[in-house]
């Protein structure tokens, strides 16, 4: 019985630690402060799983309906970005970025919800869809 329990806390713990590149945070950096765009960027790596990609699509989707008029006039946009590519290099660099991230950039603000997405994008999405749409509204508000 132990060790059923042990294999399951494993298989439920291993995405977190395999996957997750930084804690989430709220920092400042440089970047254009005088931009009043909204950049959402999933950072990932060639070797995906299964969360990973749930993250990706439902940050994505997210923003498309939360924010549909900002979307199509490009005031709010997501990227997805291979940071194994050496295009992707030097964005990655300047945001400080070294593992897969979901980082939302405006200006000079940084907010990294990554752990967020690994905690309830695939289990509680909905609660994914709030924790977006409050860091959304509060970078709307600034």
């Amino acid at each position: 019985m132990k060790s059923y329990r042990l294999i399951i806390a494993l298989l439920v713990i291993t995405p977190f630690i395999a996957c997750t590149g930084q804690p989430s945070t709220e920092v400042s950096s440089t970047t254009n402060s005088d931009s009043d765009k909204i950049e959402v960027y999933y950072f990932h790596f060639t070797a995906r799983c299964t969360t990973c990609r749930t993250i990706e699509a439902e940050a994505k989707k997210n923003i498309e309906t939360l924010y549909p008029n900002q979307f199509k006039q490009g005031l709010i946009t997501f990227r997805s970005l291979n940071l194994e590519e050496e295009s992707t290099k030097p964005l990655a660099k300047r945001l400080g970025i070294s593992g897969q991230t979901l980082m939302l950039v405006k200006g000079d603000q940084k907010i990294n919800i990554t752990n967020e997405g690994f905690m309830y994008a695939v289990v509680k999405p909905e609660k994914f869809k709030e924790i977006i749409n409050e860091k959304v509204d509060g970078l709307l508000i600034k």
